[in-house]
């Protein structure tokens, strides 16, 4: 999928296989990686407060009015993320003040969790097919669910993680040179016996693809090429250290800025990169806003991609075309709502810096 944007030979759903030969020997922790993000907990805690806010006001309206109210104030983006149920019961995760405020208001409260608490409205085998290669995945399970399945945590329940899962497989045995980087960071109500089903799920989906834990800086296109991996597991829990496959969290440090001023965020992002030099890990630079409880009352009828994300887009892609990739630059950069003002393009075209600095290396 050749892209007008950018560089007019980056073809995204294979830009690995596509990079220049003298990259194949550069680790893939010194160079520039797209990734896709999603709900930090602190915007839950703040759409708890939000909703709690919410019920003092139905009360002086009236519920009838308020939930009215509601539906009036939809706006055009009515869904955000792939395969959000809203039939589903609300996740574990969820604050107090949000499990009330959907069991009052019901599939009403869901639509509004969908427009704040939804970052990415791409499936997996989209997000590939556009260039994601890194992908942030928080795992829960359902209360009283007998058959101890696993699904992503949105704040509402959605694919379940074989599925997922599959569609990655499936993208990735059609692209052969590709490689992925699976975050596994957050858990919720996962037991042991979680653990276990998802570790195996992980070697019967992905098999032979899996890359064991080796130095970080060891990790190249050539070397994953030559072995045929394709797939890095990052597990944030100790059965991390139990499966060889299984690279432990640390390994993948994700500093969050917890703000939603464009300007702190930059600044943030900034001093976690100059914090970074040769720690021997990848890195991740999140490039997203937190809203506070007020700015989701502001703008409850708009939801955060008009509210938040759109709006801070110029000054978040200014950023990162300023960056380089390596050992004290960046590495895996996420963004909600990928699609969004050429993000991918310009996260890959990061890596051309190095051919700029190897040309500038001979003419010496």
């Amino acid at each position: 999928m050749a892209s007008s944007h950018g560089r007019s030979d980056l073809r995204f759903a294979d830009w690995m296989a596509s990079l220049p030969q003298s990259m194949h020997t550069v680790p893939l922790a010194n160079m520039a990686i797209p990734g896709s993000g999603v709900v930090p907990k602190r915007r839950w805690d703040e759409f708890g407060q939000c909703t709690q806010m919410m019920m003092l006001f139905s009360r002086d309206v009236g519920k009838a009015i308020f939930q009215q109210l509601l539906l009036d104030l939809r706006g055009s983006h009515d869904s955000f993320s792939f395969y959000i149920d809203e039939a589903s019961p609300v996740g574990p995760e969820q604050p107090e003040t949000v499990q009330n405020f959907v069991s009052v208001f019901g599939t009403v409260a869901k639509k509004l969790m969908r427009k704040w608490l939804a970052t990415q409205t791409m499936n997996f085998t989209s997000q590939l097919e556009a260039g994601i290669r890194f992908f942030d995945l928080r795992i829960s399970t359902k209360p009283r669910d007998p058959d101890n399945e696993l699904y992503f945590a949105h704040g509402l329940f959605s694919a379940t993680v074989r599925e997922g899962l599959e569609q990655i497989s499936s993208f990735l045995s059609a692209h052969a040179k590709e490689v992925v980087f699976l975050d596994f960071n957050h858990f919720y109500g996962v037991q042991n016996l979680h653990h276990e089903k998802l570790v195996a799920m992980l070697k019967e989906v992905f098999g032979e693809k899996l890359c064991p834990v080796v130095f970080a800086q060891e990790v190249t296109l050539k070397y994953l090429w030559e072995k045929e991996y394709q797939v890095l597991v990052f597990y944030h829990h100790p059965m991390a250290l139990e499966v060889p496959f299984l690279w432990p969290g640390q390994m993948m440090p994700a500093p969050w800025a917890n703000t939603t001023d464009p300007e702190k965020l930059v600044q943030f992002l900034q001093a976690s990169v100059t914090d970074r030099r040769r720690k021997g890990t990848f890195f991740v630079s999140q490039v997203v806003l937190t809203p506070k409880a007020s700015t989701v009352m502001k703008g409850v009828a708009s939801g955060l991609r008009e509210t938040i994300t759109e709006r801070a887009l110029p000054g978040m892609m200014q950023w990162i075309r300023s960056q380089r990739p390596g050992e004290n630059g960046i590495n895996i950069i996420t963004a909600d709502f990928v699609e969004l003002g050429e993000f991918i393009s310009a996260v890959i075209s990061l890596n051309y810096h190095h051919l700029n600095e190897d040309e500038d290396d001979d003419a010496t």
